[in-house]
């Protein structure tokens, strides 16, 4: 589940916009953001052993700060896992249109949104509908599918790194860094530099959190969950940093920046149009696997908080077989709509704000409880705690500066709302779950 919800649409589509951002100098971005994540993710691990509980941060903030912290976290997870699904089935349909079009000849106005002159994504919402079947069906049988999908992906990555590594020319990468450090605006009006970069492509890294959702439904959750966080972590940023380092030397950044699919732009642009159709259609069989797992830490956290009374508790209804339905398809009407008319850029930007202030809380979680039960059982504990911690909250806080103005105010707007609902609704509730028990009871 972790491999397959952060190998995905970060190195698949947005390697693009952040060479467009950062240039050869992506690779740093990557660094950096990766680092940041590996801080949290360190966090992330030790909460989820000591609070083994589905919510993810929403479920942690409440433990360690209280509820209304715990709203905002959620609030700001609602906005994140809506939004990443929403911006994989995008970045779906930009690998299924071309195939789409020339198989079925499907008309393109009907797989664009408005910003690409289109009228509608179709291909985005049937893939979302797609996975929400699987959910609802039953997440044992998903789990096996996700498994199988993994591998294909993964598959694809080598066989890309195999064909572009013989064409790797030092001049690809130079000027190294055309777009300097900090984010800064040229004069088009656009928003680059490493960090500016960094800030969008943030999110090629996470998706460990997506795990720290599914802890009620994990066999050891004090075991299984470190090694899932910490080892998908691991073998992800390896991956990247191959593939990164195989598409920047093969060609000039340029060839792809800003291309909806850049890797099998590299191999078109490499004389390989047969190896680039195969990289397509392993990204349209196998991306749904990112879809699946935000999809289902999306509809876990409105059951969590619809538990506590945050949310309807009509929502935190499950059928026969375990699943939240009515979250489930509650979650498709808001990620469905995203998905057929906004583009992968502004989601992306946008989903990466409330993920960046759910990992800061995870980090200041665990140094709260480190701080207030010491002795608490942990399963894992995060080396260094009070370097770790620090690190992964300034990151967090840097990367959200450097994300573009305009999403700035979008999650101020989204945030507003959140306490409007909260002090009109959400701020009577009282939990059926004693949060507090989990960390005392272990």
């Amino acid at each position: 589940m972790g491999v397959g919800a952060i190998v995905g649409t970060g190195i698949l589509t947005l390697i693009g916009v952040g060479a467009a951002k950062a240039g050869p100098a992506v690779l740093v971005a990557f660094v950096i953001a990766g680092f940041v994540c590996a801080c949290a993710a360190l966090a992330y691990a030790e909460m989820a052993t000591l609070v083994p509980a589905s919510g993810g941060a929403y479920t942690y903030s409440y433990v360690a700060v209280g509820q209304l912290a715990a709203w905002m976290i959620g609030w700001s997870l609602i906005l994140e896992y809506s939004l990443v699904v929403s911006a994989v089935s995008v970045g779906w349909s930009g690998y299924a249109a071309p195939l789409l079009h020339d198989w079925l000849g499907v008309p393109w106005a009907l797989m664009n949104g408005p910003h690409a002159g289109g009228i509608v994504n179709l291909p985005a919402v049937a893939i979302i509908g797609g996975v929400a079947a699987m959910l609802i069906y039953g997440m044992r049988s998903s789990a096996s599918v996700n498994a199988l999908l993994v591998l294909v992906k993964v598959s694809a990555l080598v066989a890309f790194v195999w064909m572009a590594a013989p064409h790797f020319d030092s001049a690809n990468l130079s000027p190294f860094n055309p777009f300097g450090f900090a984010k800064s605006t040229g004069a088009d009006g656009v928003e680059r530099g490493i960090m500016a970069a960094a800030a969008i492509i943030f999110s090629a890294f996470y998706g460990f959190d997506a795990i720290a959702t599914a802890a009620e439904e994990t066999r050891n959750p004090r075991r299984d969950l470190a090694i899932g966080i910490i080892g998908s972590m691991l073998a992800c940023a390896a991956i990247y940093t191959l593939v990164a380092g195989a598409a920047l030397g093969a060609v000039g950044f340029r060839d792809f920046a800003d291309s909806p699919e850049p890797l099998a732009l590299v191999l078109r642009r490499l004389g390989e149009p047969e190896a680039a159709r195969f990289l397509a259609l392993s990204a349209v069989v196998a991306l749904p696997t990112v879809i699946l797992a935000f999809f289902y830490g999306q509809s876990r956290i409105f059951f969590v908080m619809a538990r506590d009374g945050l949310l309807p508790r009509g929502l935190a209804r499950v059928s026969s077989s375990g699943a939240p339905v009515r979250t489930t398809l509650f979650t498709v009407l808001i990620v469905g709509t995203i998905a057929a008319f906004f583009p992968l850029n502004e989601i992306v930007a946008l989903a990466n704000a409330g993920t960046l202030v759910a990992f800061a809380a995870v980090a200041v979680s665990m140094l709260v409880l480190r701080r207030r039960a010491p002795d608490a059982p942990r399963g894992y504990r995060a080396p260094a705690a009070w370097l770790v911690g620090p690190v992964a909250i300034a990151g967090c806080v840097y990367l959200f500066v450097s994300l573009p103005s305009t999403t700035h105010w979008w999650f101020l707007v989204w945030n507003a709302l959140g306490v409007a609902l909260y002090c009109a609704y959400a701020g009577r509730a009282r939990p059926d779950t004693d949060h507090a028990g989990e960390v005392r009871d272990g």
